[in-house]
């Protein structure tokens, strides 16, 4: 077999000389550290789109809305909620898909604000207060209205949200996420970071009472950010902290969470006594499955 042989002019070369730089560049990107990288243009599209508006959040009333009586419902078909908190000042809250509104509610000049956070924003919770009388304290936290279909009832349940906190915002209670009440056979989800040591912890109770906690000695006010997850199986609560599980306890297989409450975020209630959470909130998610 004999090999032909052509002639390659300067502009020829000239292309041959780019293709082959690129090619070269496109290989770098994809072997590169050990794995293959998809680098969009120097100028993405979200480059070009304005940030969203930070700032502090107009409080929608001071006190939660009246609970509808009635019978209360579970959801019969599979949840999934997530809150980023990156529309800005100028639009609802709601979750991802643009529904379960979330309202700013405040007492005694208790405002929140969104503040950045990555390429988004967050939730800024009034600083922790220190004035002798507890009543006369800000107070703010975001609430929905009632809505049956986040009672998980029996089902598995994962929800959590991202913190951040410091040993100056630590109380005995600072609630983060939570549906329902502990006490008067209401039943409840939670999660909170209670106590002076920083200690996060999820809670489930049912129309008995009893809490179940789990708590891990873990200290997560330390200035940064961390992802904490509740985990409800069959029969058992997990603590996951920042993709570890850190702490869990047994549960009854039977225990139903079912309440008439609205999904609150950074308190029990804007009203005396809530559970303050100080320090800011991001990336809230419920799933029921």
């Amino acid at each position: 077999m004999s090999l032909t042989r052509r002639r390659i002019g300067p502009f020829g070369a000239l292309t041959a000389a780019l293709v082959f730089c690129g090619t070269l560049i496109a290989t770098t990107d994809l072997i590169g550290g050990g794995e293959a990288r998809f680098r969009p243009g120097p100028h993405p599209a979200y480059a070009n789109l304005p940030p969203p508006s930070a700032g502090v959040l107009t409080n929608s009333g001071s006190f939660s809305a009246p609970v509808a009586p009635g019978r209360v419902d579970v959801a019969d078909v599979p949840v999934r909620l997530r809150y980023t908190f990156d529309g800005g000042v100028d639009r609802p809250i709601t979750d991802t898909t643009g529904e379960h509104l979330l309202r700013p509610l405040g007492q005694n000049g208790g405002t929140l604000s969104l503040v950045p956070q990555g390429r988004g924003l967050a939730v800024a919770y009034p600083r922790r207060c220190t004035l002798v009388r507890e009543r006369d304290c800000p107070r703010a936290i975001l609430e929905g209205l009632r809505d049956d279909g986040l009672n998980p009832g029996t089902r598995p349940l994962e929800y959590g949200a991202s913190v951040l906190m410091t040993h100056y915002d630590l109380a005995d209670g600072a609630n983060v996420i939570q549906k329902g009440y502990s006490v008067g056979g209401v039943s409840q989800f939670k999660l909170q970071v209670d106590h002076r040591q920083g200690h996060p912890s999820c809670v489930i109770v049912g129309n008995r009472a009893r809490i179940y906690r789990a708590e891990p000695a873990l200290d997560v006010a330390d200035g940064r950010w961390h992802d904490l997850i509740c985990l409800r199986q069959r029969n058992r609560l997990t603590m996951v902290v920042d993709g570890v599980d850190r702490a869990w306890v047994a549960l009854p297989s039977s225990l139903s969470i079912a309440n008439a409450e609205p999904l609150r975020v950074g308190g029990k209630g804007p009203n005396k006594g809530n559970d303050q959470f100080a320090g800011e909130i991001d990336n809230v998610f419920l799933t029921i499955s």
